[in-house]
């Protein structure tokens, strides 16, 4: 696969990723929707598991001064850490590899992209979802054919074909 060089779409894909990682963990999303009752609590260093601390080695040190939500907050990452498949975690590993090379600007618009995301209407995320679920089936030359389209377009053109595709999806709805 060619490496990905343009600033947006390296945005975009950061973005992608993020939403991925956020469909991958719903607990995670579930934690973050719930309000929050009461502060939360310290985690002892000593209540952590052999597995657990060695994960969480590096903070080991200053683990007692860090803030009680940055404490469950690394437990929670450490957790579902442990409860990946080896596939899982060298996509992790990739992701964040990936994420570390982009610049801020391009970490900064993945960010805004996906608030973006998270305003829209459940049905709307559920389209969104869809869709990017229908490009991944795509194979690199049509993914690719398809952005060298859309980006060849004008405005109008665009619009255009956006009206299509939501005529064909209101086609599809009714059947």
């Amino acid at each position: 696969m060619k490496p990905v060089s343009n600033p947006t779409r390296r945005a975009a894909l950061a973005a992608l990723f993020a939403l991925g990682l956020n469909l991958a963990l719903p607990g995670r999303a579930r934690a973050q929707a719930e309000p929050a009752t009461s502060p939360p609590a310290a985690v002892a260093w000593s209540s952590l598991s052999a597995e657990e601390q060695k994960l969480l080695n590096r903070f080991s040190e200053r683990w007692e001064a860090l803030p009680p939500e940055q404490q469950q907050r690394l437990v929670r990452g450490t957790r579902r850490w442990m409860d990946m498949t080896p596939e899982q975690r060298e996509r992790a590993k990739a992701r964040h590899e990936h994420w570390k090379s982009l610049t801020p600007e391009q970490r900064e618009h993945a960010r805004k992209s996906w608030r973006r995301y998270k305003e829209l209407p459940p049905d709307q995320q559920s389209r969104v979802r869809e869709g990017y679920q229908r490009f991944k089936k795509l194979t690199p030359e049509q993914r690719q054919r398809l952005r060298e389209r859309w980006q060849n377009a004008t405005p109008e053109e665009r619009e255009r074909m956006l009206e299509r595709r939501r005529a064909r999806q209101e086609r599809r709805n009714q059947q």
